[in-house]
């Protein structure tokens, strides 16, 4: 088994410890799709708390529960500016992960338009029926 990146070959026992890190600190913290918005505004500049909920439109309570969970798992980091605290990004190689998966996912819609024939936009046979 070969791991992109490693100058040993992981056992894989190592292997499975690493992967089984990986989900619960790393996709546990990408399963909700606020968090990931979160994220990609916070790749775009620091922000406080308030901003992030003007932003998205979402109580401030909500967003600081789930800026907790990202700055648990070591995706935001926190600055305090007197008696605000401002958010930024941990490390920008996660939005480069977020947008490689995005980007496969694209594919993978795309070549089933192709297989079904579906046009994004048309409608459905579903569709028209319920009109």
């Amino acid at each position: 088994m070969r791991i992109n990146g490693y100058m040993n070959q992981p056992t894989a026992k190592s292997l499975e410890s690493e992967i089984a890190l990986l989900h619960e600190r790393v996709c546990s913290a990408l399963g909700d799709p606020t968090r990931i918005t979160i994220l990609y505004l916070l790749a775009e500049g620091d922000m406080y708390v308030n901003e992030i909920a003007e932003a998205l439109e979402q109580p401030q309570s909500t967003i600081s529960r789930h800026l907790k969970v990202l700055r648990e798992r070591n995706l935001a980091l926190t600055q305090r500016q007197g008696t605000a605290v401002q958010y930024s990004l941990a490390d920008r190689r996660i939005i480069e992960a977020l947008d490689l998966m995005r980007a496969i996912l694209a594919e993978q819609i795309m070549a089933e338009a192709t297989i079904t024939g579906y046009t994004p936009g048309q409608p459905t046979s579903q569709t028209r029926s319920k009109k």
